[in-house]
C-alpha cells in the first residue's frame, strides 16, 4: 500500500471547492496540494459515519481492496464513486482510514484516481 492523500473535514466554504452532488460533499485541494491534502465539507444529510465527517482520514492506494479490508472494522463498505475507482473505509483505533483500488485504464481522467477529482456540478 502507498500513501494517497489525507482528507480533512471542514465546515468552511472554500473558494476553490468542487461540489460532488452524488457524494453529498464539497472538496478542495486534491490534486493541487503538493502533500496530498484535501479539505472536505459535507452536506448536512451526507450519509457517512460521524467519524468520517469529523475526524481527518489518511488514504492509501492498494492493489486489492478486499484483501486490505479483510478482518478489519469496515465503516464504509466497498463502493465505486467513479469509474475505475473502488473505495472503502475502516476504523482503526478511533481513526478513519480509506483504501482505494484504482484501475487507471478505466478512470475518467489521467490519474483521477479518486472520487474527489470528478466534478459533478
Amino acid at each position: 500500500m502507498k500513501y494517497h492523500h489525507i482528507g480533512i473535514p471542514t465546515d468552511k466554504k472554500l473558494k476553490d471547492e468542487i461540489h460532488l452532488k452524488h457524494l453529498k460533499m464539497y472538496v478542495s485541494g486534491f490534486g493541487e496540494n503538493p502533500y496530498g491534502v484535501e479539505w472536505i465539507r459535507f452536506e448536512e444529510d451526507a450519509p457517512y459515519p460521524e467519524i468520517v465527517k469529523t475526524i481527518p482520514h489518511v488514504a492509501f492506494e492498494v492493489d486489492d481492496l478486499e484483501d486490505a479490508i479483510k478482518g478489519k472494522n469496515v465503516i464504509i463498505p466497498p463502493n465505486s464513486p467513479a469509474p475505475g475507482v473502488l473505495v472503502a473505509f475502516i476504523e482503526d483505533n478511533g481513526a478513519p482510514i480509506e483504501f482505494l483500488q484504482i484501475d487507471r485504464t478505466a478512470a475518467k481522467a489521467p490519474d483521477a484516481a479518486h472520487n474527489h477529482t470528478i466534478n459533478d456540478d
